[in-house]
Formats: C-alpha cells, structure tokens, sequence
C-alpha cells in the first residue's frame, strides 16, 4: 500500500508516516542502501503508472542518491521531495532554522521540565508552528499532525518525545545533537562531570563553565566532535539554559545516556 501512495498529487501525514516506515524497514531512523534504492525505483514507477512526471525534486533527488549505494536519507530529506499535505512537517524546518532555535522551543514547549515533550505539549507546539507559518488546519488536522509526529519519532513508543526523537527533524548536517548520542554517559559518570566543572558550586554551569566543559570533551571525543565548534556547541546547549544559568536537568538531556 505504502509505494501505492507515492503516485498520490498530495500525501497525507498519515500515508507520509505509512511511506517512511514502509521504507526504513529495519526502523534505525534511515532510509539507506537497499532500501533507498528501492525507494527510488519504485517512486519512479509509481509517478511513471500514474501519469505524472517527476517533480524537479524527485528529478534531483534522483540524480543524486540514484547511483550512491552508500547514501541514506533522514525523515527531512524525504519529507522535501514528496507533496505531503500541507507539508506539515517542513513547517519544523521553515520555523526553526537553526539548531540553537530547536533547544530553544523545546524549553519553551517542556512545559513542566520533564525533559520530554508529551502529546498535549506537542499539540502546543505544532499549533504554533502552524499559526506563524500561515499554514491553515483545523483541529482533526492537528491532531493528525500530533499522533504522526509521535508515531514517527517515538522510537521507544512511551507516548512522549525526548530531545534526541525530536531532533531528528533536524538535517545531520545542522544536527550536533546526533554527534552528542556518541559521547553519552551514565548517570553516575555525568553527575560526577558536573561537579566537576560546575567550579562554584552553585549548581548550574555558566557558559565559561560549559565551555571548559565542551573542550575537554572535544580534546578526548576528537573522532566525534570537533574543538572548532566548540562556541557553537556551547551557544546552542546555552540555548536550553534559564537566563545563562545551565542546570543539571538541562544539561542532562544533552550529554546523559540515562532517562532522567
């Protein structure tokens, strides 16, 4: 049914999500060798069937993964190329340009702190989206928008979306959030790194603190992370801070493996 919906003029949120899982069939959050392929293949014969010519998109997303077995794409790489309805998941990129921007409306949205976003939250937050965009809906349409979201981006199905799912909607290559995943520790381990360079004690790492932080890690992670962007790392974490005062909850969502 999935490669059916690809002769779709407009593809719904609902049969978008069908598409995504269809294709990223062992679920790792990619669409990549065989199953890229196969997705380019059968998007061409689906707009071939249905009488409809690749849009310029299709045309250059062809163009450029078509030939590359080694190629994978993320949620916001297929969502640019297939009519979804009201592009409704573009809206996230359109919005939030920068990843400083995404840690910013994720504290504004985090209403309670819990370092997740719920279902009655996102629904805030996609609402929002929606009314800056210009974008019209109504509420049996937000509410689609919101369990897609969730469906889509909750990989351990709690209901609720941590700052790791959420990012994904953000392309790897403004993404640093994915370079952290690699540099996660345990609880203990980070609790005892806080203390460590939270010099003062006051409880809340300022940004020279974060910085001695982050170039610490860059020096031991240099594989992973680069000392070059630090100041970028550092403003964008800063971004989920409380007026420049970084808390242990926050920063936990960036650099401990363990559910807070």
């Amino acid at each position: 049914m999935a490669n059916a919906y690809l002769q779709g003029v407009e593809i719904s949120a609902t049969q978008f999500l069908d598409i995504w899982r269809h294709y990223d069939n062992d679920g790792n959050g990619y669409i990549e060798g065989k199953e890229l392929q196969n997705f380019i293949k059968e998007l061409q014969e689906a707009r071939k069937e249905a009488g409809l010519e690749l849009t310029e998109a299709m045309k250059g997303f062809v163009e450029t993964y078509g030939q590359n077995a080694d190629a994978k794409i993320g949620i916001v790489e297929l969502v640019q190329i297939l009519p979804t309805d009201e592009n409704f998941l573009l809206v996230f990129r359109q919005q939030l340009k920068s990843c400083a921007e995404f840690m910013q409306a994720w504290r504004r949205y985090d209403a309670d702190h819990s370092g997740y976003i719920e279902a009655d939250e996102l629904k805030n937050f996609l609402r929002d989206l929606l009314q800056k965009a210009k974008k019209s809906y109504d509420e049996k349409k937000l509410e689609e928008y919101t369990q897609t979201t969730l469906k889509m981006f909750d990989s351990n199905n709690d209901g609720k979306l941590c700052l790791a799912e959420m990012a994904r909607l953000l392309p790897d290559q403004e993404n640093f959030l994915l370079k952290f995943q690699n540099v996660k520790m345990p609880a203990k381990e980070f609790n005892t790194i806080f203390e460590l360079y939270d010099q003062d004690g006051n409880g809340y790492m300022d940004e020279n603190e974060l910085d001695a932080l982050l170039k610490d890690l860059c020096e031991k992670n240099q594989k992973v992370l680069d000392i070059n962007n630090t100041a970028t790392y550092k403003n964008t974490i800063m971004a989920l801070s409380d007026g420049g005062k970084l808390y242990r909850t926050e920063l936990a969502l960036v650099l401990c493996a363990d559910e807070n």
